[in-house]
């Protein structure tokens, strides 16, 4: 198995990303989701379990999937205080194999740019789905290079067709310093869904935090920073 890069950050990113749901990629992320009550959800690239949980708490059967076995240790220690109903499995999703048609929705919260291969992560995780079930994911969004001490999708060095992993530099792009990001176009991402029968049909592009929306981070906040996308099993 990939060894993974959160490894090495688990308790960093575990102390900055915690079970608050009220910012604005979070909340088009659910709303887009819609109800999860009684269905069977799969959260993608889970971490520490943050999104699952919420999950499970709006009623979902909810199972998370992630390459960090650090963070995955987080998860199951949280839910054994809490009693979520949660089941964590530690895998590559490329390399994994659930039940066909064994979930009505899958979600991936700013997952898809820390998978490396990309194409057998769509494949799995569409295949998981029913038909009619539906794919919900967030991430940076691919348009942009970000600006000043926030990076954006891609090295603003470079050009937003350079697809590819990078190691950002900006100041206050605290967690991608550390752990990197693949970068793909918009383009990229689009027709890998079609190619396995998921058809993007609602898209949000949620607002940056209002602290963006001065001084050094103002050259970033001026875009969209953010992409909220859900798509449809075919």
């Amino acid at each position: 198995m990939t060894e993974a890069r959160y490894d090495a950050v688990a308790e960093f990113y575990q102390a900055g990303w915690t079970d608050t749901y009220d910012d604005p990629v979070v909340v088009d992320l659910f709303a887009l989701l819609g109800s999860v009550d009684g269905q069977d959800v799969l959260d993608v690239a889970c971490g520490h379990g943050r999104v699952t949980r919420e999950l499970a708490r709006r009623g979902a059967r909810a199972i998370g999937v992630d390459l960090s076995a650090a963070l995955l240790d987080t998860a199951r220690a949280i839910e054994d205080q809490q009693r979520l109903g949660v089941k964590y499995i530690h895998a590559d999703i490329g390399d994994w194999t659930p039940p066909a048609g064994s979930f009505d929705a899958v979600t991936c919260c700013f997952g898809l740019s820390d998978i490396d291969d990309l194409d057998s992560a769509i494949e799995v995780l569409s295949a998981a789905l029913r038909p009619g079930g539906r794919f919900i994911f967030c991430l940076l969004h691919p348009c942009f290079g970000g600006g000043g001490e926030i990076s954006g999708s891609w090295p603003t060095e470079r050009t937003y067709y350079d697809e590819g992993w990078w190691l950002p530099a900006g100041r206050a792009s605290s967690l991608r310093r550390r752990v990197g990001a693949n970068h793909r176009m918009l383009s990229t991402y689009v027709n890998d869904f079609a190619v396995h029968g998921l058809r993007l049909d609602s898209i949000a592009e949620p607002p940056p935090p209002t602290a963006w929306s001065e001084g050094e981070l103002l050259a970033a906040g001026r875009f969209p920073v953010f992409l909220v996308g859900r798509c449809m099993k075919l």
